[in-house]
Parts: structure tokens; C-alpha cells; sequence
């Protein structure tokens, strides 16, 4: 036993649901928080890659994932303290509804079961939109529907003054609730959308100058030194660490740029802490992969709407289809599969994989599973399983079957190409939900080094 308890300061920011201005909320507070040069971090529950990049624009730093079906509650605890430590305090963003978890009925991997995991005080978002004292009802709602709800807080999101000002005393009186401020409507700080959800933060020119307004509305709407006592409220956190062998140095090229930029940032520091050099290369603009690399990373993202820069890169998709066919060890998710294949669409791509990728013109395969080995592979040995998470409306004609995935409901199927060298499918996973598939990858790396 290595228990240790850690003093860190969080707040969790919900919604009454997808749409209620989550995102927008968030980055008003932490923009706000930043412009006061706190040192200030930041996490998004469950799977999104999007959204933390969002929170990065803002903190200038990496934000985290607490994803209450990838990690068991000690990790994420773990992973608060370990991404909190040294800092003013960590905001943290939900997901959908407050409540709303795997299938209709559960609360299993809600914003709700990350914060009763963690005990982290609450603040509720609501779109108060076209409604006035129905707004009190819905508060009261979300707060008493569990015995203990962990809601301290509430921000009202498009909303006037005048509105806030008569509610504001109404949510405290009859509700005991800490009314928290409000953010009115602001079209020139919106953030748009595509198919995957939002676009991302590099995408958007002018960034830095939405997220100055969302600081300024939010020093004059919030209740910004409210939410700074809110959060050192909450109570220590206890946990013990999450261990793994530190390994001789290996140097392993890792895919980032416009098209490939979804990586979760704790996995990347695992492979760091293992001993790993991370070498970045772009696949759009480079002429090929790093020198002297034993190991290569193809995170998801959006190769498709890249595809013919892609395609035109002949000299990075011949480097790498002949680093593959020479055992170079390669760990590919989702958009870093597609690449692999011969075609994304009906541009020709790397070609190390058979068979091409389409669009499937809706969600494919979507939500979390558990992925469970067939066959001995890199990442694990047969029965080795991890929770995982699909995510697109690509397909490919040959998806693999090395693994089996199979959803919370039973429904299964097979996925992902492996071998000794190889992993390639479109779930992502998280090395922190099962540390020893980074240590497969980092032992085949080591293989590669030796081999060369």
C-alpha cells in the first residue's frame, strides 16, 4: 500500500445537456482564471479530443482526460492529482447531461460518476434561453435527483442581466444553490461545428481573440472569486500511484499536425515517463519520417479532409510503407489506420494495409467498447482486453480481426490489424486503462532499436 492524499483545488463544470454551452462556459472561466495569471489546469471528462484542445488554447498547456470507463476510480484520481499538482486549481469539463452515462439508464461514465469518483464540487450550466422561473425547477431537478448530487453552483448561459439579477436571489433562497453568474449569448465567441463535433481550436484564425472576450465577459458576468472558493473546497484526494517500469531510451516519431492532432495527453506522458523521445513529423509537409526512429505513433483526426495533401506526399507515404515492411513497431488509431490503408476515399494513402477507406456517410460502429486479443500481437497477448472507444463515419473494407470488440450492450465484431510490429484499427485507447499495452508497444520499440 502506497496510499497518498494530495490537496487539489477543482471544480467540475456540467450541463442539463449537449448543447447548454459546456464548452463555451468552461473556456469563459479559464480564460478569465488565465488573464489573472493563475496557474491554472484543465481536463475533460470522458473521450473527446476536441474539447481539450479548446481548454490548451486557452491555458497554454496540455488538457487531461478523466474518463470514468477507461480508468477504474483510483486512476482517476490518480490522474486529477498528478495533472493538478502545483496548480491555483483544475477545471474540469463535463460531458452530455449531467447524469447521462452508458446506454438510456446508467450513470456509469456520466460527469455525475466522475465527480462522486473524485468528490469534486459542481457547477451546473443551464440554457436559460426562452424560459424564466422554469429555470428554478430545472435546477432543482438535477440537484435533488440523486441523495447527494455534488452541485454547489450554477452559471446561467444565455441569459440577460435583468433575467440573472431577478433569478439569481430566487436560486439561493429557494434552492440553497450558489448562483455563479451568467454568459449572454456572444456570437462572435462561438465556436463552430462538423461531423465529429466542434472544429478544432487550430483551426480557427482569430482563437486567442474569442477567448479574450469570453475572459472579459466572464471578469464582468461570473463569479470568478466565487469560483476560486468553490473550488478549494473540495477535499483532499487519496489514491496510490499508478506505477510502471522505467526502460532505456527509444526514440519514437509521432504524427502531429492538422490532420492527426488526437492524442490523449496522459498516454504520451506515459510513454515519456517510460523513457521514450517523442520525435513530432508532419505528414503533410514533411519528406519523411525522423531519422534513427525506433517506433512510430499515427493518432486520429481528420485525414480525410486532408486526403489529397496526403496523397500527394508521395515521399512520406513511401517512407513510411517501407519503414513498416521492415518491422518498424507502429501503434495506429482511427484517422493513423485510414492513412495505412491503400486509399482514403479514392486518393491512394500508405498502402501497408489492404483494402481502402470510404466514407460511410453516418456513425459507424460509435461509443465505447472493450477490445479482447484473438491472437498474440505487440500491445498484448492473446485475451489481453482494454477498454476502447470508436468515433467516425469512415470504414474501412478491411476493418481487421485480431481483436473482438464488444459493446456495454453484447454487441460484438472484429477489429484492428496486429502482429509483432503492429497495431491498427479504428478504436482508441488509453494507455492509463491498461499501462502493460504501453509497455508492448515500448518493448517492441526496444526490439527495433536493438534489431538496427
Amino acid at each position: 500500500m502506497n496510499e497518498r492524499r494530495e490537496k487539489i483545488n477543482r471544480v467540475l463544470i456540467a450541463g442539463t445537456g449537449s448543447g447548454c454551452g459546456k464548452t463555451t462556459v468552461t473556456c469563459a472561466v479559464l480564460s478569465a482564471l488565465k488573464a489573472r495569471g493563475l496557474n491554472i489546469g484543465a481536463a475533460k471528462c470522458g473521450p473527446d479530443y476536441i474539447d481539450p484542445m479548446f481548454h490548451r488554447s486557452v491555458i497554454g498547456a496540455p488538457s487531461v482526460n478523466l474518463d470514468p470507463f477507461f480508468f477504474d476510480e483510483n486512476t482517476l484520481r490518480f490522474l486529477l492529482a498528478k495533472n493538478g499538482a502545483g496548480r491555483a486549481l483544475t477545471v474540469i469539463e463535463g460531458v452530455m447531461g449531467y447524469y447521462d452515462g452508458l446506454g438510456l439508464t446508467s450513470f456509469k461514465a456520466s460527469a455525475y460518476d466522475l465527480a462522486r469518483a473524485t468528490q469534486t464540487p459542481v457547477i451546473l450550466t443551464v440554457n436559460a434561453r426562452g424560459a424564466s422561473l422554469s429555470i428554478l425547477a430545472q435546477i432543482k431537478g438535477f440537484s435533488g435527483f440523486v441523495p447527494e448530487s455534488f452541485i454547489r453552483g450554477v452559471i446561467l448561459n444565455n441569459c440577460s442581466e435583468k433575467v440573472y439579477s431577478a433569478l439569481a436571489p430566487e436560486i439561493e433562497s429557494r434552492l440553497g444553490i450558489r448562483p455563479l453568474g451568467f454568459m449572454p449569448r456572444m456570437p462572435e465567441a462561438e465556436i463552430g461545428s462538423r461531423h465529429l463535433g466542434l472544429i478544432t481550436a487550430d483551426e480557427i484564425a482569430d482563437i486567442k481573440e474569442r477567448m479574450g472576450r469570453l475572459a472579459a465577459q466572464a471578469e464582468k458576468s461570473l463569479d470568478i472569486d466565487g469560483i476560486l472558493g468553490l473550488s478549494g473546497s473540495a477535499p483532499e484526494l487519496e489514491f496510490e500511484p499508478v506505477a510502471f517500469k522505467k526502460h532505456e531510451p527509444v526514440r519514437i516519431a509521432l504524427a502531429r499536425d492538422r490532420a492527426f492532432c488526437f492524442y490523449y495527453e496522459d498516454s504520451l506522458d506515459m510513454l515519456r515517463e517510460m523513457g521514450a523521445e517523442l520525435v513530432p513529423f508532419s505528414p503533410l509537409e514533411d519528406a519523411g519520417l525522423p531519422e534513427n526512429v525506433h517506433g512510430l505513433y499515427l493518432g486520429g483526426g481528420y485525414p480525410e479532409l486532408y486526403a489529397d495533401k496526403l496523397s500527394a506526399n508521395t515521399a512520406m507515404r513511401e517512407s513510411i510503407r517501407r519503414a513498416l515492411e521492415k518491422g518498424l513497431p507502429c501503434f495506429a488509431e482511427c484517422g493513423g489506420f485510414m492513412y495505412l490503408t491503400e486509399a482514403i476515399g479514392g486518393l491512394p494513402a500508405v498502402g501497408s494495409i489492404k483494402g481502402r477507406s470510404f466514407d460511410n456517410g453516418r456513425l459507424t460502429r460509435f461509443g465505447y467498447v472493450r477490445i479482447t486479443a484473438e491472437k498474440d500481437n505487440m500491445l498484448c497477448k492473446k485475451g489481453g482486453s482494454i477498454p476502447a472507444h470508436e468515433f467516425h463515419h469512415w470504414d474501412a473494407e478491411d476493418p481487421g480481426n485480431a481483436f473482438t470488440a464488444r459493446k456495454p450492450d453484447g454487441r460484438s465484431w472484429s477489429c484492428i490489424h496486429a502482429s509483432d510490429t503492429l497495431f491498427a484499427g479504428y478504436p482508441h485507447i488509453h494507455f492509463y486503462a491498461n499501462p502493460a499495452f504501453a509497455e508492448g508497444f515500448y518493448n517492441a520499440c526496444i526490439k527495433e532499436k536493438h534489431r538496427v
